[in-house]
């Protein structure tokens, strides 16, 4: 009677102990972080979608300058070409990876608003206004995407790496620091206007 007396004390401490060493709060803050990374996904193949449209809406407005239309047509397929399970969020080169296709998408796209600067007739096609103005949306979707997710990640990697809730992360889950969504390098290049 004392041994089942003291097993289920045991047992009780043991559950009492797990409620106060984060391990919920470690699994709810990777969900975080995945369900955010879902809404950017979101936002990226919603521009994905837009942009075939967008081309072919300029093709048939102008005699336009092929070398945009094939950058962009190429920058889209490199972009939604690369996918990134959840699983993948701890890992930089995948992330980095990830990051300079979205980013050489980003850039190609404004190469593309900019020369539309040139032709008038194009931006007076409604059908063209409508799809910049969804992608305008688009980008700032996207924008805050990225935002939510990089505090997203910044909640769950302090949560694993504080106290108490680091030794339940070694002892019990072992989950990795997941990688902040970072811009590359071609993002950070502003396009030249030329006329």
């Amino acid at each position: 009677m004392k041994t089942v007396m003291v097993r289920l004390i045991a047992i009780f401490l043991f559950f009492s102990t797990l409620s106060g060493c984060g391990y919920n709060s470690i699994q709810q803050n990777e969900e975080a972080v995945n369900s955010s990374w879902g809404n950017l996904e979101s936002q990226l193949q919603r521009r994905a979608d837009l942009v075939p449209n967008l081309v072919a809406t300029v093709k048939g407005a102008a005699n336009f300058e092929k070398e945009t239309l094939t950058a962009v047509v190429e920058a889209r397929a490199k972009a939604t070409a690369i996918q990134l399970s959840p699983e993948m969020l701890s890992d930089p080169a995948a992330m980095a990876k990830f990051g300079n296709a979205q980013g050489e998408l980003s850039s190609t796209l404004s190469r593309l608003l900019i020369t539309v600067e040139r032709y008038p007739e194009l931006k007076a096609n409604q059908n063209f206004r409508d799809l910049q103005n969804q992608l305008e949306g688009t980008e700032n979707r996207i924008s805050v995407a990225r935002q939510r997710y990089n505090e997203a990640v910044q909640i769950f990697n302090f949560s694993i790496r504080k106290f108490p809730n680091s030794l339940t992360n070694s002892i019990l889950l072992k989950l990795k620091a997941k990688e902040y969504f970072k811009a590359d390098a071609a993002a950070k290049a502003v396009p030249a206007v030329k006329f």
